[in-house]
C-alpha cells in the first residue's frame, strides 16, 4: 500500500515516517493489515539524514500547488497523514499565507483524494487552538470550537471538510486536536507555542532561552512519542469507532511553565535553570492567553489514546531520544 505524509520533512513527519517504516504495515481501506510498499513524504524541504529505505520517496513542493498535489496523491494512495501547516504565529502574522496553505492546501488535497481507487484513510493534525474565547475552567468533549486565531480557524475548517468528505464517502477521515507538542527538537519555529519546547530544549543543550510568558502560564502538552503513537492509532481505528463525529481532543497533561523548568532542574541541575531568561512578549502572551489549558478527554481515552504520565517523563524521553548528555 502507498502512504503519503504531508509535512513529511518536519520533525513530526520524520518521526512518523520512521515509525511506519519499522511497523511495515497498516490497515488498508478494507481494515485488513497490508504491507507498506511506498511511503511518500511531501514538504518544502527535508533534513539531511532520512532513513535509507527503498520504500521511502521525498517530494519537495508546495501543498497549495495543484500540480504538486496531483503528482503526490496518485489513485493508488491508500492512506494520507496530513501534517503540513503554517504554524500559529506565522498564520496570525500573515493571514493570506495561512489561508493558502492551511485552508486551500487542505482543500486541494481532499479534492485530489477523490480520485483514489478506494476511499483512503486520512488522519488530519488539528489543534486545541480550535478553542478560545470565553472558556470554562475545564474543557470536555462537549465544549464547542470557538477559535480566536486564524490558525485555529483554519484548523476547524479542515476538521469540517474532513467530516463532510467522510460523510460523502470520498475518504475515511479522522481529525486529532493536538495539544502543544513538547519537547520539539531542532531550532525554534514561528509557532506561538515554540517557547514551551525552547525553555527546555535550549537549556538542556547549554543555550540560553528567552521565555515570553509568565511562570504561572499553563500549557496543555503531549510528547512527540505519544503524538506519533496517536497518529498511527487513529489510522488503525475502524470507521465504526468514530461514528459521525470524526474529530477527537487528544489527552495530554497540564503543567505550568514554572513546573516545567523546575522538573528540568531536578533532572539536569540548577545550571540549566539559569539558562532561562524571563523576557515578556506581548504578542505571544496575547495568543497564548486564548488557548485552553485544562481538559477532560473521556472519548479519546475510551478510543485508546494515551497521554504522558508526567513532565519528568517527557523531559527524560527527550533527553534519551536526542542523545543528550546530562551531568
Amino acid at each position: 500500500m502507498k502512504i503519503v505524509i504531508t509535512g513529511g520533512g518536519g520533525f513530526l513527519g520524520v518521526k512518523l515516517a520512521k515509525a511506519l517504516l519499522v511497523r511495515a504495515q497498516l490497515a488498508g481501506p478494507d481494515g485488513k493489515p497490508q504491507p507498506i510498499s511506498k511511503l511518500v513524504l511531501l514538504d518544502k524541504a527535508f533534513p539531511a539524514h532520512l532513513p535509507a529505505d527503498a520504500r521511502l520517496e521525498t517530494v519537495a513542493g508546495d501543498i497549495a500547488d495543484a500540480a504538486t498535489v496531483k503528482r503526490v496523491v496518485t489513485p493508488d494512495t491508500a492512506s494520507l497523514f496530513h501534517l503540513a501547516a503554517v504554524v500559529s504565529g506565522a498564520a496570525e502574522a500573515d493571514f493570506d499565507l495561512g489561508m493558502r496553505v492551511n485552508f486551500e492546501g487542505t482543500r486541494l488535497l481532499l479534492a485530489r483524494l477523490r480520485a483514489c481507487a478506494t476511499p483512503p484513510r486520512v488522519v488530519f493534525a488539528s489543534s486545541v487552538a480550535a478553542f478560545g474565547g470565553e472558556l470554562p475552567a475545564l474543557l470536555d468533549d462537549s465544549t464547542l470550537a470557538n477559535p480566536q486565531t486564524s490558525y485555529g480557524t483554519q484548523k476547524v475548517i479542515g476538521e469540517y471538510l474532513i467530516a463532510d468528505y467522510s460523510r460523502k464517502g470520498f475518504i475515511d477521515g479522522r481529525s486529532l486536536r493536538l495539544p502543544t507538542i513538547v519537547v520539539r527538537p531542532g531550532k525554534p519555529n514561528a509557532a506561538a507555542s515554540s517557547f514551551a519546547s525552547a525553555i527546555l530544549r535550549e537549556p538542556l543543550n547549554g543555550v540560553v532561552s528567552d521565555c515570553p510568558v509568565e511562570p504561572e502560564t499553563g500549557v496543555f502538552l503531549l510528547s512527540p512519542r505519544r503524538v506519533t503513537e496517536a497518529f498511527i492509532h487513529a489510522h488503525e481505528l475502524p470507521a465504526a469507532a468514530w461514528g459521525t463525529r470524526r474529530v477527537v481532543n487528544l489527552p495530554g497533561i497540564t503543567v505550568s511553565v514554572a513546573e516545567m523548568i523546575a522538573a528540568m532542574g531536578r533532572i539536569a541541575g540548577e545550571q540549566v535553570v539559569r539558562c532561562v531568561r524571563w523576557t515578556p512578549d506581548d504578542r505571544i502572551r496575547a495568543i497564548v492567553r486564548t488557548w485552553p489549558v485544562r481538559f477532560e478527554t473521556p472519548r479519546a481515552l475510551a478510543l485508546g489514546f494515551r497521554h504522558d504520565p508526567d513532565i519528568e517523563t517527557v523531559i527524560r524521553d527527550y533527553i534519551a531520544d536526542e542523545g543528550i548528555n546530562v551531568v
